[in-house]
């Protein structure tokens, strides 16, 4: 494993550009020690990235699809090349185990191949001929995009956008989280490499860019992976120019157990564990509250403590018995630790889950060992509040409609899944507000980039991945050509 410190830099119009004010990224693992170092770019660079994709525009929306396809391929595979590197590099910044970066790598590139597979039949023209004459649906690009993303999976959520805005014809300014920026800043200069000058910006920053980024007229169109409350002041600063927007954002995901689950089918009760565990609950669509059926809600506890025991092991993310690492930052940790001690305090029982396999490790860095909340109130802020951390609190219902009643009572809606008999759980997941609704899975072991995925209420607006994740990165542009082009009704 190396240990050196490595240093990223704001790529503008193709050119690496070094910043005076540096911001160290620690090791979450570690936090004494400084993995690297990301630039605070000005908000007058932010201009120039933006002014530098709106410049590249013109031609690079006229590049044939071919040829922006070959040169996505190009970095896919440069991508591939360096995955150990990249993963080890994630894993060193972020926190989450090596198995866990690797896979998020995984993902990225099974979406970016899906995009080069599909872009040239999904944004072709549509060619109708009609009784009044004809009709060409084009699908334009759009202007210059300005993406944000988060610190979660920061490879994927940008590369799901980096992928179909490219493909149709855009142009963009990236701007990562600085408590994840370094290994992503590695995959976009990967990327950047194979596209021409001012294609793919890069700039890291305080709150200043990101209004740049969300409010200058350049900008036609903003995607934005993060926090709902964050969103809201994106859609102020964006509301002057009326820009195109693509909104992933918050999610508070519910799990319901249906009676007819089996709480002795060892492999399901795991896949549970896992998907509200895996990179310590630090996921938007992780199941983040389940309810279960009154009738098998103490066998259910007893057997999901037992499988969460089995697979959770808390560590050092580069040890490979390891399934957790640490929360990716101080912040978090005590956030997540304030919702469990305030349950605690109301009367719910906490059980912690797993072992941590080296004490040391676990005094020094970012952890907190995962556990489960009994007995809170239906209403309490660990249930109603998105945890984003390893705790999970589960929940007694009466019926399905009381189930289905407790899911819908959020502000959110962006995944859910309902456990039990396949039949009786699509007829309850037909009831379910949200984006996507998984059955007898969850969370990642659930996803599929074939296909749209996204949030209603204030879990988003848009949708990512899938034909409709293409399509989201264009405009479209309806060309009438009638037969005579005088209407019928008119008298001569």
């Amino acid at each position: 494993m190396k240990e050196s410190q490595i240093e990223v830099h704001a790529i503008i119009n193709g050119e690496k550009v070094k910043s005076e004010k540096k911001q160290p990224r620690e090791n979450p693992t570690r936090p004494d020690e400084v993995v690297g170092y990301a630039p605070v770019n000005t908000r007058e660079e932010a201009i120039q990235a933006i002014d530098a994709a709106h410049h590249a525009f013109p031609a690079w929306t006229e590049t044939p699809m071919d040829e922006r396809i070959e040169r996505m391929r190009k970095a896919i595979q440069k991508i591939k090349d360096a995955t150990p590197e990249i993963s080890e590099l994630l894993s060193r910044e972020h926190g989450k185990p090596l198995y866990d970066s690797e896979g998020e790598i995984g993902v990225s590139l099974m979406w970016m191949e899906f995009a080069c597979d599909n872009a040239k039949e999904v944004l072709k023209d549509e060619v109708q001929e009609h009784d009044i004459g004809k009709t060409i649906i084009a699908r334009d690009g759009i202007g210059v995009v300005s993406a944000i993303t988060p610190w979660n999976y920061p490879l994927s959520l940008s590369t799901i956008k980096i992928a179909p805005a490219l493909l149709a014809g855009n142009t963009m300014v990236l701007k990562p989280s600085p408590l994840a920026p370094l290994a992503v800043s590695k995959v976009v200069e990967m990327i950047a490499d194979e596209f021409p000058k001012g294609v793919l910006n890069l700039v890291h920053g305080e709150s200043d860019v990101g209004v740049e980024l969300t409010s200058n007229p350049k900008v036609a169109k903003i995607a934005f992976t993060g926090g709902t409350e964050t969103a809201k002041h994106i859609m102020k600063a964006a509301a002057d120019t009326i820009k195109h927007m693509t909104l992933e954002l918050g999610g508070n995901d519910a799990a319901i157990i249906l009676k007819d689950f089996d709480v002795n089918d060892e492999r399901a009760m795991r896949r549970l564990v896992i998907s509200n565990f895996l990179t310590a609950g630090q996921i938007c669509m992780i199941a983040k509250r389940i309810y279960v059926d009154r009738s098998i809600y103490d066998q259910f506890v007893e057997k999901y403590i037992e499988a969460a025991n089995k697979w959770i092991r808390v560590g050092d993310p580069f040890n490979k018995d390891v399934t957790i690492g640490p929360v990716n930052n101080k912040r978090q940790v005590e956030y997540v630790k304030g919702l469990v001690d305030d349950a605690e305090r109301k009367g719910a029982k906490v059980v912690k889950l797993g072992r941590i396999l080296d004490e040391d490790v676990y005094n020094k860095g970012y952890f907190m060992q995962p556990t489960v909340v009994l007995g809170a109130d239906y209403n309490d802020p660990i249930v109603v509040e998105e945890q984003f951390g390893p705790t999970v609190p589960i929940l007694p219902f009466d019926d399905d409609k009381h189930a289905i009643d407790l899911a819908n009572d959020s502000i959110y809606g962006l995944t859910s899944s309902v456990w039990g008999d396949e039949k009786h759980a699509i007829e309850v997941a037909r009831h379910i507000q949200a984006g996507t609704t998984m059955i007898n899975t969850a969370a990642v072991q659930g996803l599929d980039v074939r296909f749209p995925f996204g949030g209603v209420k204030q879990s988003g607006i848009g949708r990512e991945y899938g034909k409709e994740g293409l399509l989201a990165y264009t405009d479209t542009h309806v060309i009438n050509i009638p037969k005579n082009g005088e209407l019928p009704y008119i008298p001569e």
